[in-house]
């Protein structure tokens, strides 16, 4: 029996059908980037509005091109939080609204715990205990996964998420939103130890993260090359240093965590897991310390129905039949999780 996913947290609308023996049998993703771009961030009025009009007609298509049909489905799953409130309650209505039409149980999923799960999909996935490192642009966080709903915040963000600072620096040098793939495109052309950025917290004694202070360094080293008329000649340099101390942050908390934990596997997922810079230096730092590092396809980096069905599967002695409950939990720790059936 097949698992219905529905994410709708922030900016794309992703439906998918998930089953055990055959993994991913139908999925649709939609992105918004196009509409969010003029404003150089996601709106959320924007975000909601979209997702009403895409999730009925991808629901369709995803049943559709599997051949089945309600009846057909063992749950129906749909990302609860966190995220945009707004957002959240049209996937949580409308995976609701049908659970109760087709007498199906509905299970509200935890984002992030979607993401975490998401490299266990198929074979060759991690096995518990491991270190996650979950990067966005909403969320930065290292985690302690014991398990299943058992999970330790080792280390978080205090201001930006690592997404979020790519995004405005890349508003600082002009390049399109989202920031990430501009700027790792532009950052092959730079030199990365052209401009010493700082490394926040890289001395913290704890496993925190912060971005603010490197953001703020961008931009004075970019109001300075304004000043000079010379940014257009350092504007790839800019963005290789930038990335190179963003990936400097994030694998130097990386490797604290396995030697604090003993841990030897590394999940990253998110976002920004799909950074081909941040990828090879956990790869480089895997073999001299002697972890294993493990992803989700490229295509399940972003936010997608599937991550939400697999998880739906994964927690589906949490499903209770009866009248479905929506669920919108802007702010959701992961901590506050407890196993599957507990």
């Amino acid at each position: 029996m097949a698992v219905l996913g529905i994410e709708t947290s922030c900016d794309e609308t992703g439906v998918a059908l998930y089953d055990p023996e055959h993994g991913i049998i139908a999925e649709a993703l939609a992105s918004q980037v196009a509409l969010h771009a003029e404003h150089g961030g996601v709106v959320p009025e924007i975000a909601s509005r979209d997702h009403v009009a895409k999730l009925a007609p991808m629901l369709r298509q995803v049943l559709a091109e599997a051949g089945l049909g309600w009846g057909d489905l063992e749950l129906l799953a749909y990302t609860a939080g966190p995220g945009l409130v707004g957002a959240l309650m049209v996937g949580g209505c409308v995976g609701a609204g049908a659970g109760l039409g087709a007498r199906l149980p509905t299970l509200g999923i935890h984002h992030m715990e979607a993401h975490l799960l998401a490299p266990q999909m198929g074979t060759g996935g991690p096995a518990f205990p491991f270190v996650a490192l979950l990067v966005s642009g909403g969320h930065t966080l290292l985690v302690d996964a014991a398990g299943v709903g058992r999970y330790r915040i080792l280390g978080e963000t205090l201001d930006d998420a690592a997404g979020e600072a790519f995004d405005k620096v890349a508003r600082l040098l002009d390049l399109p939103y989202p920031g990430g793939p501009p700027i790792a495109a532009l950052a092959e052309l730079g030199e990365p130890d052209r401009f010493a950025f700082p490394r926040p917290l890289a001395r913290s004694g704890d496993l925190n993260f912060s971005f603010s202070g490197l953001k703020t360094a961008v931009r004075l080293v970019v109001d300075r090359c304004v000043s000079e008329q010379s940014l257009d000649r350092e504007r790839a340099h800019i963005a290789a240093s930038f990335q190179a101390a963003a990936v400097d942050s994030l694998t130097g908390k990386v490797l604290a965590a396995i030697e604090q934990t003993g841990y030897g596997a590394v999940v990253m997922a998110g976002g920004v897991a799909a950074n081909q810079a941040l990828r090879q230096r956990l790869e480089e730092e895997a073999i001299t310390a002697g972890f294993r590092i493990h992803y989700p396809p490229m295509a399940l980096c972003t936010d997608n129905g599937a991550m939400v069905a697999y998880t739906g599967w994964r927690r589906r002695a949490d499903a209770e039949p009866g009248l479905p409950e929506v669920i919108a939990r802007p702010r959701w720790s992961l901590e506050e999780l407890k196993p599957p059936g507990a």
